[in-house]
């Protein structure tokens, strides 16, 4: 997995720095095929913008995009959706790869 931190007008601190790769690395659980991680964390009028650009294999890009007026709860309100899309992407591939109960052959006494 390639993982692309980049602040744009803005300095990112070691410690948001290791939080958002801390983030990522619980994207693992998910057991997506999770090939390109972008993170760009950007400046705005008022506040900072985070956004995670997700590539999976085989499916969608997976994009957030989050503005708030504080740099931290933007981060980690944009963490939150990601874990959330990647969960229901998740389940949507389990329950698509499920056999149903009318294709369970049924055995004859």
């Amino acid at each position: 997995m390639n993982v692309k931190i980049r602040a744009k007008d803005i300095t990112l601190n070691d410690n948001l720095r290791s939080h958002i790769e801390n983030a990522i690395e619980e994207f693992k659980k998910y057991q997506l095929d999770i090939t390109t991680v972008n993170v760009v964390v950007a400046a705005e009028k008022k506040g900072a913008s985070v956004e995670f650009d997700i590539h999976i294999g085989h499916a969608q890009p997976v994009v957030i995009n989050q503005k708030d007026e504080s740099l931290d709860a933007a981060i980690d309100m944009a963490l939150e959706r990601v874990l959330k899309a990647l969960r229901r992407l998740h389940d949507k591939i389990i329950e698509k790869s499920a056999t149903s109960v009318k294709d369970l052959e049924t055995l004859d006494d």
